[in-house]
């Protein structure tokens, strides 16, 4: 009796150890993915923006991520990469951009237990049970960039260089004509906006086709050029970069994220005046984590913007100075209060 008792004994404390290193090893430990869109995980905007906070959310939490990038930009490219994911066991995907919607339309009826964001889409012809959808309220960052680039000139000529003529662009768009309107009408700036210079190049890759557009608008004699264009914007930011090294006043003003070290000019200076931005890669973060420690709440769009702290310019730029950056933070309290309201259409602006 007492030689089956220690094999039993034996058994059941084998067992435990087995089951504790079946637990610290287990495979149902949450693996969080992303699919790019168009351009590339190091495009210093949109893409890398939300890899970043998939990618720092992984790290916290000790857990497997990985992104995709889909061989084209159709709906089948999109959801090929989701379908290459969830095949691999990941259960947590992040998509940036308006050109998912359909693709995660569909995933989100394929995969039932997939945890699924599109960032830039309310996904108005249905969220699913598991997906959440995340807008941000670009024309109010937009409209601080413009009060901001208004201070900087005084008086002068802006431009925009916008890539797909999309809501989230279009919104940046507006919201920056407005800023630069509103800094004209109350802060004392006389900066003028032809619309001959305020365009939509249809790419956000095309590096060439954004220096192209720049030089075109800075021998107009356009003096700062809004880029909301993903990589085409990068283009537009190496042409204020080679101008600016020629000795030449210009300034490009950048997007989504805090573009100053895609200016850097190699001598401790930056052709970015300042960025319009929203917080791409903090939003990914959130629902990354809140994915892994249950807390995700699918289903629901969440719209973003100033009043939350998701939509902005940086808190400092050493090309603004603390007083207009005083200015730009006084204006942007009477938005968070109200008092001040950025419209998020294009009526009476240039298109």
């Amino acid at each position: 009796m007492k030689k089956l008792l220690a094999v039993l004994l034996m058994i059941a404390l084998s067992f435990s150890v087995f089951a504790q290193g079946a637990k610290e090893t287990s495979s149902d430990a949450l693996k969080l993915g992303m699919v790019t869109d168009s351009g590339t995980i190091d495009d210093r905007s949109f893409n890398q923006g939300t890899w970043e906070g998939v990618a720092r959310a992984a790290e916290e939490l000790g857990l497997e991520c990985t992104y995709l990038r889909p061989s084209g930009t159709t709906t089948t490219d999109y959801l090929t990469a989701i379908s290459d994911l969830y095949d691999q066991g990941y259960r947590f995907i992040a998509c940036p951009g308006y050109l998912f919607v359909e693709a995660v339309a569909q995933a989100q009826q394929m995969y039932d237990d997939l945890k699924i964001i599109i960032i830039d889409d309310a996904m108005a012809s249905g969220i699913g049970a598991n997906t959440v959808a995340i807008t941000f309220r670009e024309n109010e960052a937009g409209f601080l960039a413009g009060v901001a680039t208004a201070l900087k000139l005084t008086e002068g000529e802006v431009g925009f260089v916008g890539g797909l003529e999309i809501p989230a662009v279009q919104k940046f768009n507006w919201g920056f004509q407005q800023g630069v309107a509103y800094a004209n009408e109350n802060l004392g700036t006389n900066v003028a906006m032809n619309p001959n210079n305020f365009v939509y190049s249809g790419s956000f890759a095309d590096l060439a086709l954004g220096q192209q557009l720049a030089t075109a608008m800075y021998d107009a004699g356009v003096d700062a050029i809004f880029a909301a264009a993903g990589g085409t914007g990068v283009g537009v930011i190496n042409e204020a970069k080679n101008r600016r090294l020629s000795g030449e006043d210009v300034w490009a003003i950048g997007v989504d994220v805090d573009q100053y070290s895609v200016g850097d000019m190699g001598n401790g200076e930056s052709c970015i005046l300042t960025s319009a931005m929203k917080d791409v890669a903090g939003v990914a973060y959130d629902q990354a984590v809140a994915a892994a420690n249950g807390t995700y709440d699918g289903g629901r769009h969440i719209e973003l913007g100033v009043a939350e702290g998701r939509a902005g310019i940086p808190a400092s730029n050493p090309n603004l100075t603390p007083e207009i950056e005083a200015q730009v933070a006084e204006v942007a309290a009477l938005i968070k209060a109200g008092t001040v309201t950025v419209q998020a259409t294009g009526d009476g602006l240039i298109k």
